[in-house]
Protein backbone atom coordinates (compact mmCIF):
# COMPACT_ATOMS: atom_id res chain seq x y z
CA UNK A 1 0.00 0.00 0.00
CA UNK A 2 0.97 3.65 -1.34
CA UNK A 3 0.32 6.71 1.58
CA UNK A 4 -1.95 8.09 -0.58
CA UNK A 5 -4.10 4.59 -0.54
CA UNK A 6 -3.48 4.68 3.14
CA UNK A 7 -4.31 8.13 3.56
CA UNK A 8 -7.57 7.53 2.05
CA UNK A 9 -8.81 4.59 3.58
CA UNK A 10 -7.93 6.45 7.18
CA UNK A 11 -10.09 8.85 6.26
CA UNK A 12 -12.99 6.57 4.81
CA UNK A 13 -12.80 7.98 1.40
CA UNK A 14 -14.52 5.65 -1.61
CA UNK A 15 -12.21 5.24 -3.94
CA UNK A 16 -10.88 2.24 -6.44
CA UNK A 17 -7.35 1.30 -7.18
CA UNK A 18 -6.43 0.89 -10.83
CA UNK A 19 -3.25 -1.12 -11.47
CA UNK A 20 -2.21 -0.91 -15.14
CA UNK A 21 0.88 -1.43 -17.98
CA UNK A 22 1.91 1.19 -19.96
CA UNK A 23 1.40 0.52 -23.37
CA UNK A 24 2.95 3.20 -25.46
CA UNK A 25 6.36 4.46 -23.65
CA UNK A 26 5.87 7.23 -26.61
CA UNK A 27 3.20 9.11 -25.75
CA UNK A 28 4.01 10.04 -22.24
CA UNK A 29 3.23 8.85 -19.23
CA UNK A 30 -0.60 10.07 -18.13
CA UNK A 31 -1.47 9.87 -21.68
CA UNK A 32 -0.12 6.01 -21.40
CA UNK A 33 -2.35 5.47 -18.87
CA UNK A 34 -5.45 6.46 -20.58
CA UNK A 35 -4.68 4.42 -23.15
CA UNK A 36 -4.18 1.26 -20.69
CA UNK A 37 -7.45 2.06 -18.59
CA UNK A 38 -9.36 2.28 -21.24
CA UNK A 39 -10.46 6.12 -20.38
CA UNK A 40 -10.32 9.30 -22.44
CA UNK A 41 -7.47 11.62 -21.45
CA UNK A 42 -9.70 14.51 -19.58
CA UNK A 43 -10.66 12.19 -16.91
CA UNK A 44 -6.92 10.88 -15.74
CA UNK A 45 -4.92 13.83 -13.97
CA UNK A 46 -1.09 14.08 -13.73
CA UNK A 47 0.08 15.40 -10.66
CA UNK A 48 3.09 18.29 -11.32
CA UNK A 49 5.33 20.09 -8.35
CA UNK A 50 6.04 23.36 -9.00
CA UNK A 51 8.25 25.88 -7.03
CA UNK A 52 7.91 29.56 -6.22
CA UNK A 53 10.89 31.06 -3.84
CA UNK A 54 11.56 28.18 -1.08
CA UNK A 55 8.03 26.75 -1.15
CA UNK A 56 5.81 24.35 -3.37
CA UNK A 57 2.86 23.30 -4.50
CA UNK A 58 0.80 20.45 -6.21
CA UNK A 59 -1.08 21.12 -10.12
CA UNK A 60 -3.21 18.28 -11.31
CA UNK A 61 -4.09 18.82 -15.00
CA UNK A 62 -5.63 16.53 -17.40
CA UNK A 63 -3.72 13.90 -19.72
CA UNK A 64 -4.60 15.73 -22.51
CA UNK A 65 -3.54 19.16 -21.52
CA UNK A 66 -0.56 21.71 -20.10
CA UNK A 67 0.04 23.72 -16.88
CA UNK A 68 -0.25 27.15 -17.19
CA UNK A 69 2.22 28.26 -15.19
CA UNK A 70 0.97 31.99 -14.96
CA UNK A 71 -2.87 31.00 -14.41
CA UNK A 72 -1.26 28.78 -11.56
CA UNK A 73 0.85 31.89 -10.26
CA UNK A 74 -2.17 33.60 -9.99
CA UNK A 75 -4.44 31.04 -8.41
CA UNK A 76 -1.80 30.66 -5.73
CA UNK A 77 -0.48 34.52 -5.22
CA UNK A 78 3.09 33.40 -5.88
CA UNK A 79 4.99 35.89 -8.06
CA UNK A 80 7.33 33.40 -9.86
CA UNK A 81 6.73 29.77 -10.48
CA UNK A 82 8.98 27.15 -11.92
CA UNK A 83 8.91 23.44 -12.54
CA UNK A 84 10.28 21.53 -9.43
CA UNK A 85 13.15 19.76 -10.31
CA UNK A 86 13.11 15.75 -10.34
CA UNK A 87 15.05 15.70 -7.26
CA UNK A 88 13.40 18.14 -5.30
CA UNK A 89 9.72 16.77 -6.30
CA UNK A 90 10.60 13.66 -5.16
CA UNK A 91 12.39 14.71 -2.27
CA UNK A 92 9.21 16.95 -1.18
CA UNK A 93 6.42 14.70 -1.94
CA UNK A 94 7.93 11.03 -0.62
CA UNK A 95 6.83 9.25 -4.24
CA UNK A 96 9.37 9.07 -6.80
CA UNK A 97 8.56 10.90 -10.39
CA UNK A 98 5.97 9.33 -12.57
CA UNK A 99 3.93 8.09 -9.71
CA UNK A 100 3.23 11.15 -7.47
CA UNK A 101 -0.08 10.97 -6.12
CA UNK A 102 -1.87 14.28 -4.47
CA UNK A 103 -2.56 12.77 -1.87
CA UNK A 104 -0.11 11.08 1.10
CA UNK A 105 2.75 13.67 0.53
CA UNK A 106 5.32 13.75 2.79
CA UNK A 107 3.89 17.15 3.61
CA UNK A 108 1.03 18.38 2.83
CA UNK A 109 1.28 21.42 -0.06
CA UNK A 110 -0.93 23.57 -1.91
CA UNK A 111 -3.13 21.41 -4.61
CA UNK A 112 -4.79 22.99 -7.45
CA UNK A 113 -6.75 20.73 -9.63
CA UNK A 114 -8.04 22.26 -13.09
CA UNK A 115 -11.44 23.25 -13.15
CA UNK A 116 -12.58 20.43 -15.93
CA UNK A 117 -12.33 17.55 -13.32
CA UNK A 118 -15.66 19.26 -11.96
CA UNK A 119 -17.19 17.53 -14.89
CA UNK A 120 -16.50 13.82 -14.62
CA UNK A 121 -18.38 11.47 -11.61
CA UNK A 122 -14.34 10.53 -11.14
CA UNK A 123 -11.50 11.06 -12.20
CA UNK A 124 -7.87 8.90 -11.87
CA UNK A 125 -4.79 10.31 -10.76
CA UNK A 126 -1.61 8.39 -9.50
CA UNK A 127 -1.31 6.04 -6.25
CA UNK A 128 1.87 6.94 -5.67
CA UNK A 129 3.55 4.50 -7.49
CA UNK A 130 3.93 3.68 -11.69
CA UNK A 131 1.42 1.43 -12.78
CA UNK A 132 -0.81 2.37 -10.49
CA UNK A 133 -4.17 4.90 -10.34
CA UNK A 134 -6.96 6.01 -8.44
CA UNK A 135 -10.48 6.01 -9.61
CA UNK A 136 -11.90 9.06 -7.02
CA UNK A 137 -14.40 11.50 -6.81
CA UNK A 138 -13.43 15.10 -7.60
CA UNK A 139 -15.64 16.47 -5.17
CA UNK A 140 -13.86 14.07 -2.68
CA UNK A 141 -10.76 15.84 -3.94
CA UNK A 142 -12.00 19.11 -2.96
CA UNK A 143 -13.41 18.28 0.31
CA UNK A 144 -9.97 17.20 1.62
CA UNK A 145 -9.33 20.92 0.16
CA UNK A 146 -7.85 20.72 -3.15
CA UNK A 147 -8.69 23.59 -4.90
CA UNK A 148 -10.09 24.23 -8.29
CA UNK A 149 -9.24 26.68 -11.11
CA UNK A 150 -8.73 27.09 -14.74
CA UNK A 151 -4.94 25.95 -14.97
CA UNK A 152 -4.51 23.96 -18.24
CA UNK A 153 -4.12 24.41 -21.23
CA UNK A 154 -5.57 21.98 -23.36
CA UNK A 155 -3.91 20.53 -26.47
CA UNK A 156 -5.84 19.54 -29.86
Amino acid sequence: MTPAINFLRQQKIPHEIHPFEQLDEDVGYALGAAQALGVEPGCVFKTLMVTGSDEFACAMVPANAQLNLKRLAKCLSWKKITMAQTKDAERVTGYKVGGISPLGQRRRHLTVIDQSALQYSQIYCSAGQRGVDLAISPQALTNLGIKPASIADFVS
